[in-house]
């Protein structure tokens, strides 16, 4: 839709979400184990009635074994989208990946559903994807691993990448020339030193250094340690959690933060409160989804389900929300209109606006952040919209 209407569909969302909330969630609070919500979450059955009048969409999540609490966020999340939205077009049925991801879509497509949200991990996906798509059935998934995307599977999940090229590129623009990085070893580090390069270069920057750790403390002073004695440079890009970066920026800047590289961060440290604690790390920049919408999501969230929502939990509102408005359009009974996700305007939703490319990956758009002596603030804000 057109760049009026996109900002016209994040006020609405943003007006859907308002209910008092004058009191901050924190990002890091543990979430608990919560009680019979108010309003209670879709339900998993196999045997639903018939309904010509709604649409099925299937809702594919752990709602049991290590990641049962994520799923759990998750589904209540997209419970409170459907309310919030008055949605009479949809019937939205929970099923449980814990056990049998594959076994979960099967049931699901036997069900009727013509559309899969979730489910949250690559491994799931790759287990969901050959059985929705032999049924000609798209899938909108959680995860962020590029290799399971494409080819009737779009995901929703917060690349690297993105934030990688956003922080790189808004660093260069005010000054900064030398870049290095240190990365965990693993498949994310991986993708995250290759998007370090990418972005490097497409900035117009140089590229002096790299070093990965394994996350232990010995690990991590060592790649430090290495990176100096190899290079000089005036940014260093951190592509781990907010514990790695506190870990890092005493070792490589002064201990009030005066003197040293400008340091950068990932995605990884939106979910982080801390980081104004440390003096190291005051000046600190990092690009992420904005945040304003998604405290409001977690005050209700906390009202209907006393306990703190996980931040991935902002996937399962905003996958509701671009199919409320595909369905619109979509009459009840007939397969879903694929096509329809690939909008190059894009959609609305609490993280900001975003939109799938030919690649199955989700677009954002972004905010830089700099950690400050007490707080985080926005230094560059989210574009609004997609302009063409």
């Amino acid at each position: 839709m057109p760049r009026r209407r996109l900002q016209q569909a994040l006020a609405l969302f943003g007006a859907l979400l308002l209910a008092g909330c004058q009191t901050m969630v924190p990002k890091t609070a543990p979430p608990t184990a919560a009680p019979p919500p108010k309003a209670a979450a879709p339900s998993t059955t196999s045997n639903l009635p018939t309904d010509t009048a709604r649409n099925r969409v299937a809702l594919l999540v752990p709602l049991t074994g290590p990641n049962a609490q994520v799923g759990q966020s998750i589904a209540n999340a997209t419970t409170m989208a459907l309310l919030d939205t008055k949605t009479e077009k949809l019937r939205v049925t929970t099923y449980d990946t814990g056990k049998d991801a594959a076994g979960a879509a099967r049931q699901a497509i036997a069900e009727g559903n013509k559309l899969i949200l979730g489910p949250l991990t690559g491994d799931e996906v790759k287990a969901v994807a050959p059985i929705a798509r032999a049924a000609k059935v798209p899938v909108v998934g959680y995860s962020n691993d590029a290799s399971v995307a494409g080819n009737g599977v779009f995901l929703l999940g917060y690349a690297p990448s993105q934030s990688i090229d956003r922080v790189i590129a808004f660093a260069k623009a005010k000054g900064a020339k030398n870049f290095a990085a240190l990365v965990p070893k693993g498949v994310y580090g991986e993708r995250a030193g290759s998007a370090f390069l990418g972005a490097v270069k497409t900035a117009g920057g140089t590229a002096v250094g790299m070093e990965t750790f394994d996350r232990s403390a010995t690990s991590v002073s060592a790649a430090v340690k290495r990176l100096s004695e190899r290079s000089s440079y005036d940014a260093l890009l951190i592509a781990d959690i907010a514990r790695i970066a506190l870990q890092i920026a005493p070792q490589v800047r002064s201990k009030d933060g005066t003197a040293g590289p400008r340091i950068l961060g990932t995605e990884l440290w939106n979910t982080e409160a801390g980081l104004a604690a440390s003096p190291s790390l005051r000046g600190a920049w990092f690009a992420s989804v904005s945040d304003g919408l998604y405290r409001t999501l977690a005050t209700k969230y906390r009202t209907s389900y006393a306990a703190t929502p996980y931040r991935l939990a902002s996937l399962g509102y905003d996958s509701v929300l671009l199919t409320v408005r595909i369905a619109a359009d979509w009459k009840a009974g007939t397969d879903f209109p694929m096509a329809r996700l690939t909008d190059p305007d894009g959609f609305a939703g609490i993280d900001g606006a975003f939109r799938f490319g030919s690649d199955g990956l989700a677009q954002r758009a972004l905010e830089v952040q700099e950690v400050g002596a007490r707080n985080i603030s926005v230094v560059d804000a989210a574009p609004r919209g997609f302009g063409k």
